[in-house]
């Protein structure tokens, strides 16, 4: 146990998804596993194991941010002996090239946080995406939209200073991918993070509730196909 979370060793599967909400981690284990169970509430990040298609698959809320996810996945990686993350969540669109409801898996998360200076590592790091999970996914959907996303810990900001980005080639923007990539390369662990697009930055373009549900269903079942390959 840590101070985070009250789940006993071993009742933490080797593979977690990681959508942000408790809410969203809640709805994900009552619908898609099997004998979910409660194994963790402290703080109300709530966790959940149960078996996906016979094998055994954790569901567990982030929070939001670097530092919420910093805290949770560190925990998953070193105490609980969690081989691999992958992160659920939604994003805002700066690319022109996609559109509501698109699946992104972000092979890299540029940042402007903060979290990457407490690693004393000599130059800038570039946090990335597993390589051994997306050639997993890959094999079970070569379909998704790859790409670098931005993170950032900033929600309310002008929508011009994602301009940059967008002229990097960024698709996305989000908040805890960088830190999940860091957490898992400093441990030798692995990570991915799929995004649906919630919204298009810069125009009043969004999903409804009945768009989200649906096209969150699509990422979510293609996520614990992912979590179950290996």
């Amino acid at each position: 146990m840590t101070p985070h979370n009250n789940a006993a060793k071993g009742e933490i599967a080797k593979s977690v998804l990681m959508p942000g909400d408790p809410k969203r981690a809640k709805f994900i284990a009552e619908s898609f596993l099997e004998d979910a169970k409660l194994v963790n509430d402290v703080r109300g990040a709530l966790a959940y194991t149960g078996k996906y298609k016979g094998k055994e698959v954790s569901i567990m809320a982030s929070g939001m941010g670097d530092g919420s996810m910093g805290i949770y996945s560190h925990e998953l990686f070193k105490e609980y002996d969690v081989d691999r993350i992958i992160r659920v969540g939604s994003a805002g669109s700066i690319s022109d090239d996609l559109k509501l409801g698109d699946v992104v898996a972000a092979l890299s998360a540029s940042t402007d946080s903060g979290y990457l200076n407490h690693y004393n590592f000599p130059g800038i790091f570039a946090p990335t995406a597993s390589a051994k999970l997306i050639k997993a996914l890959l094999k079970i959907d070569d379909t998704i939209v790859l790409g670098p996303i931005y993170s950032t810990p900033v929600f309310y900001c002008d929508d011009s200073y994602f301009e940059p980005c967008k002229k990097m080639g960024l698709l996305a923007v989000e908040m805890e991918a960088a830190a999940l990539y860091t957490n898992a390369a400093e441990l030798g662990k692995d990570a991915i993070t799929l995004l649906t697009i919630s919204d298009i930055i810069g125009k009043e373009e969004c999903l409804t509730a009945k768009e989200r549900e649906e096209t969150f269903t699509k990422m979510i079942n293609t996520a614990l196909e992912l979590a179950i390959s290996f």
